[in-house]
């Protein structure tokens, strides 16, 4: 009988001599490798400088060792981690208001971003009590171009319910901490982990990629985050999951990046199936992206003689809520004139009033789900009587930093100013 028909001898093979589960150099290497261990199944040595695996699917499950894994990482991080505003030193008791604030602002924004506003909304809120004693315009101005703003407003909403409902103290339970709002299951097991130091499972954009190029997951996002999630539970080590989950992040913030991730420099890279195949950058697997429609609006400019201009204010729910902006139609797909859009936001008799409409230049601006395009108008208010305009308030330009306006609306004001000279 063939020794590769042998399930004895196979066995055997195995057995004799160390694998590396998951770490493979090729087919090639691999095949080699069995069968010099079946021809001399006593003297073959492995050299300890290359690594092999079984690729043949479902020989053999991949399942890095945890605690190997975990204190690798570990290591790593007590040599390596990242000086950040929010980050207790070593030693040091980590502050979940610290903690919970910085993962918010955290959200679909960089750290180089998030640095200078985490240290004003310390310098304006030292505590959680004055955040919630806070008006929220003060709150939205302040987070005013820091971009998905109802996270500005779940934060207020939070820093109330903490003050209130803790007496301004965080919980340390995950499933208390996901009762509060704006706090979603990675937000809870993050402040749980960094801050009270639970074994959560913390699965950030940065740790789905390092799981995801460790086991070579397949399957394209965001359908595998479940499958991420249970794969990283399995690593989590039972003490200093904090330090883990911010070495993880930290790892994959400045090793395993998105494009040329620095495989040499991570102290994981024997366990990461992707890393030795060399298809990193496959992974993580991403669904085709969506066609984003666009969609349109006049936005409109209106000053009165004495230079004061008008600011409405956004509803409180939905895109932007509470935000303030320039008076606009709405934002659709069809395009709308100059005249059809004065006619369809302003009462009748508002042209007597008025200069002539000055067009200005194209704001175009993206948001998650759409493109926008924004035509400005400049109208210069002639009369005294503004009962006929949308309602708001008067503000000289100069002020407009004490309002909370939205980065799409900064635009706006740079169109104008430019379209001026």
């Amino acid at each position: 009988m063939s020794a590769w028909a042998n399930p004895r001898l196979m066995s055997a093979a195995f057995e004799d001599f160390p694998i590396r589960l998951a770490i493979a150099r090729g087919p090639a290497a691999t095949f080699a490798f069995l069968t010099l261990s079946l021809i001399y199944p006593r003297n073959f040595a492995l050299p300890q400088d290359i690594n092999f695996a079984i690729t043949c699917s479902n020989m053999i499950e991949q399942k890095p060792p945890q605690k190997s894994f975990s204190a690798a990482i570990l290591n790593w991080y007590d040599r390596h981690a990242r000086r950040l505003p929010w980050r207790s030193l070593p030693g040091e008791q980590p502050d979940p208001y610290h903690v919970w604030l910085s993962e918010i602002m955290l959200q679909q924004t960089t750290v180089v971003t998030v640095g200078p506003y985490f240290d004003k909304f310390l310098t304006l809120w030292p505590t959680v009590q004055d955040m919630a004693a806070a008006p929220l315009d003060d709150i939205l101005t302040a987070w005013a171009g820091l971009g998905y703003y109802a996270r500005a407003r779940n934060l207020h909403k939070c820093a109330i319910a903490i003050s209130e409902g803790y007496n301004g103290q965080f919980p340390s339970e995950r499933d208390q901490l996901l009762a509060l709002p704006g706090v979603g299951p990675y937000t809870a097991a993050a402040i749980s982990a960094i801050a009270f130091n639970k074994s959560e499972t913390v699965v950030d954009g940065n740790i789905e990629r390092i799981i995801s190029r460790l086991y070579r997951i397949d399957t394209p996002l965001p359908s595998a985050k479940t499958e991420i999630t249970t794969y990283a539970a399995k690593l989590t080590p039972l003490r200093r999951a904090g330090d883990y989950a911010q070495a993880l992040m930290d790892i994959g913030a400045t090793i395993c990046t998105p494009r040329s991730p620095n495989c040499g420099g991570c102290p994981v890279s024997d366990f990461c199936a992707a890393g030795t195949t060399g298809d990193m950058e496959r992974f993580p697997v991403k669904a085709p992206k969506k066609v984003k429609p666009t969609r349109r609006a006049v936005v409109f400019w209106l000053e009165r003689l004495d230079g004061f201009v008008l600011l409405c204010r956004r509803e409180e729910k939905g895109l932007l809520g509470g935000m303030m902006e320039f008076p606009s139609t709405e934002w659709c797909e069809e395009e709308i004139g100059v005249e059809e859009a004065m006619n369809s936001l302003f009462s009748n008799g508002f042209q007597k009033w008025t200069d002539r409409p000055s067009e200005k230049e194209l704001v175009r601006h993206t948001f998650t789900h759409f493109h926008l395009e924004l035509r400005p108008v400049v109208v210069l208010i002639k009369g005294t009587d503004t009962s006929i305009l949308p309602s708001g308030q008067w503000v000289r330009p100069e002020d407009f930093g004490s309002y909370a306006l939205p980065t799409l609306m900064t635009k706006v004001l740079r169109a104008v100013v430019k379209g001026r000279g």
